[in-house]
């Protein structure tokens, strides 16, 4: 009876207040699924015993403060909470990259990178590497500087979807980029490996070493781990970039297509620098494409038009909201 009154009066119901409390973004939803899935594998695999409890105490409160802020920002919207969950995945995908370094053992033998560096030398040797060097070290540089943008592009998307007056389709951005991220550092722990630079070093390395390839490499040095390659989460990260703002965003192609060549460079140079093999970025490509598919399966169909609802003007975007 009162939900009835309660509807009628224009009131929030029971449910309604329940499901607000508990409303949560889709990209939370993988944040805090990656955050338990760690902390639950770190037990599944023959980790030491302060990895395991590292992850705990980082994940657990972690996960509980995500939670609390998506709690909190629904029962009472906050514009500057609001603002931080925008942005906390962004900063989140980076300490679950480094959570999956803790996760690195002692690695031994080849195996892997023995059959996936026959792919790199069959399109190295047969052509690729000439086809990119016939002009000197121009488009090598162009390759290297793509390679140092990856970091940037998800910073970049967010804020273009802010300029844009988009920041209701943040999440839809956030939900492809994250997804495609986490499902690559996800199976690291399952695909040991090391890159082609490192396992077999000197061997159809780039000609030039270019200022660009070696600002490439101290950042590798400095901030890589070295738990596994595969997937490729550069190529996964710049692709899923360019597919969820394509999503988020649809009536600015341009946006889409910036990221798209950035994102086809990136996965060049990714093979053509020896910072990955070939079947490392083919496998991030697919979990970008696998990511994409997902969120476009999750947005609503319209029931007159069999499609789904993209607003492409800020007129209609108002009206959506």
């Amino acid at each position: 009876m009162q939900e009835a009154l309660a509807v009628a009066e224009g009131r929030p119901t029971v449910r309604d207040r329940s499901a607000a409390a508990l409303a949560m973004r889709k990209s939370e939803w993988v944040i805090l699924a990656f955050l338990a899935y760690a902390a639950v594998v770190s037990f599944l695999l023959p980790v030491a015993a302060r990895v395991r409890y590292q992850l705990c105490w980082v994940n657990v409160p972690l996960f509980c403060a995500v939670a609390l802020v998506a709690h909190l920002d629904s029962q009472k919207p906050r514009p500057a909470l609001s603002v931080v969950r925008d942005w906390l995945p962004l900063a989140l995908v980076i300490l679950a990259y480094r959570e999956m370094g803790w996760f690195a053992a002692p690695h031994a033998g080849s195996v892997l990178e023995s059959h996936w560096v026959v792919w790199d030398r069959v399109v190295l040797r047969g052509g690729g590497k000439a086809a990119i060097e016939a002009l000197g070290p121009l488009l090598p540089s162009v390759l290297e500087i793509a390679y140092s943008l990856v970091y940037t592009l998800a910073p970049f998307s967010v804020a273009l979807l802010y300029l844009n007056g988009r920041r209701k389709s943040v999440d839809q951005f956030l939900f492809v980029f994250v997804l495609a991220v986490l499902v690559c550092y996800a199976q690291f722990p399952f695909w040991p490996s090391q890159p082609p630079r490192v396992v077999f070093f000197g061997q159809d390395f780039p000609a030039y070493d270019t200022i660009f390839r070696r600002f490439n490499l101290w950042m590798l040095g400095s901030c890589g781990i070295h738990t596994s390659v595969f997937p490729s989460a550069h190529v996964a990260g710049a692709f899923g970039a360019a597919f969820g703002l394509r999503q988020a965003m649809p009536s600015r192609r341009w946006a889409f297509r910036l990221l798209t060549v950035i994102a086809v460079l990136i996965a060049i140079a990714t093979v053509y620098g020896r910072y990955h093999y070939l079947a490392d970025a083919s496998a991030g490509l697919v979990m970008a494409v696998f990511a994409a598919a997902i969120a476009h399966r999750r947005e609503p169909v319209d029931a007159g038009t069999g499609r789904r609802p993209y607003p492409d003007s800020s007129t209609e975007w108002a009206d959506a909201r």
